[in-house]
């Protein structure tokens, strides 16, 4: 649990640098790998989200 709860504030900081970056050197590079990495972030979020709601099935079970 708490790896992910790492991995997606990794994500979010990253993701953060990468636009920060994007404003400050007008590179669309940095632009582009920050809605890249902010995709990652969404899916491990959706990933956190399912082990919470399989652990509660889980539970019920």
């Amino acid at each position: 649990m708490l790896i992910f709860r790492l991995v997606v504030a990794a994500l979010l900081v990253a993701s953060a640098l990468s636009f920060a970056l994007y404003i400050g050197t007008r590179d669309a590079r940095w632009k582009q790998r920050g809605l890249l990495i902010l995709e990652w972030t969404v899916i491990a979020g959706l990933a956190f989200f399912a082990v919470l709601l399989l652990e509660r099935v889980a539970m019920v079970l």
